[in-house]
């Protein structure tokens, strides 16, 4: 596995190199990088080299990291405002709004945890369950 790491990471070293010329080409070898690995230990060893430096990297990898982590932000927000607000969240409601994904709605529910008294406040009559 020594050689494998050694290999990825020339690999991330080489893309970085081509991304300052050729941004294009360098991020679909990302790409294909990325799905040959497919589901083995190496994709998670690219993924970690990947997010250790994106700002060069525009991959579907990297974007994928990013917005996870900016949903990730967000949901904990919205979990420590209630908290703070004494609003009681149940272990479902806090899984929903922890398994949440979408930004723009977890946008929605940061703004009406501002003033809610309740969690169904939260995710409001429309698209409450």
């Amino acid at each position: 596995m020594r050689a494998g790491v050694l290999i990825l990471k020339a690999l991330a070293t080489a893309l970085k190199d081509l991304s300052a010329d050729d941004e294009s080409t360098a991020s679909k070898f990302i790409e294909l990088t990325e799905q040959g690995l497919g589901t083995t230990p190496a994709a998670n060893l690219w993924r970690q080299i990947m997010a250790a430096d994106l700002s060069f990297f525009q991959s579907q990898t990297a974007q994928n990291l990013r917005a996870e982590g900016r949903a990730v932000g967000r949901a904990e927000a919205i979990l420590l405002l209630l908290g703070d607000r004494g609003v009681e969240v149940s272990e479902e409601a806090r899984e929903r709004i922890l398994g949440c994904q979408d930004l723009g709605v977890l946008g929605v529910w940061f703004r009406r945890a501002i003033t809610a008294v309740s969690v169904a406040e939260v995710f409001g009559a429309s698209d409450a369950g």
